[in-house]
């Protein structure tokens, strides 16, 4: 696992998004595509301007999701609108928003992963945040969806207001690479145990050390240099 301490979380941000955008590069030159799934939330939104700045062939990468609320396409609550800066960039048709508003969303996107990419989906890259309850995704302390193994794809019932559609452990730790990044001065202690790996949250059993690079800020690591 990679630990890279930034002074900053723009500068966290930036160095996370050159992360993203190594993978893909490589991704397009061995295998003729590259897939992505990012998180939603609104700290990757400054990876998310950086990325949109870089030359990548964008043509040959394809979008999907770690996870959505399942409300209308037009509520502010989506995270598909929160990547249109880089939906923009992909043909419409290697957009792959999930379908929340259909009842059986978790299936069909099953599907769009293993046509995409073949069974099981192996994601070229795997964006992941880290809430202050230890979560990631969508898959939230308790959740019955953190013992799914069987699918790629499941429901959350219902998590902090919301119904929402995840990918799983099994797809998320599947990944060839995991691209965390998390900042703030709230998130040190649930950064520390994702780290030191003794407490099993769900963000460190989504964790995969060998594929995994993880960017900070100080406030979020303050036990730690920057680097």
């Amino acid at each position: 696992m990679d630990i890279v301490v930034r002074p900053t979380a723009q500068a966290a941000a930036r160095a996370a998004a050159d992360k993203v955008a190594e993978q893909v590069a490589d991704a397009v030159a061995r295998r003729g595509q590259a897939t992505i799934a990012f998180s939603g939330g609104t700290t990757p939104r400054l990876m998310f301007g950086r990325l949109a700045t870089l030359r990548l062939p964008w043509q040959q990468v394809h979008i999907f999701q770690v996870d959505e609320r399942a409300v209308p396409a037009a509520d502010p609550a989506r995270n598909w609108d929160q990547l249109r800066e880089l939906t923009d960039l992909v043909p419409a048709t290697n957009q792959h928003p999930m379908p929340v508003e259909s009842a059986h969303a978790d299936t069909e996107y099953v599907h769009e992963l293993d046509v995409t990419m073949g069974t099981p989906p192996v994601f070229d890259v795997v964006h992941l945040g880290l809430g202050d309850d230890g979560h990631t995704a969508s898959l939230a302390p308790g959740e019955p969806i953190l013992d799914v193994d069987y699918t790629d794809v499941g429901w959350v019932e219902t998590y902090r207001g919301h119904r929402r559609l995840s990918l799983t452990i099994p797809a998320l730790s599947r990944a060839r690479a995991q691209v965390w990044l998390v900042y703030g001065a709230e998130k040190s202690e649930v950064v520390a145990d994702l780290i030191d790996g003794r407490t099993p949250t769900p963000a460190a059993r989504v964790l995969n050390r060998p594929v995994a690079s993880v960017y900070l800020d100080v406030a979020a690591a303050p036990s730690m240099s920057v680097t």
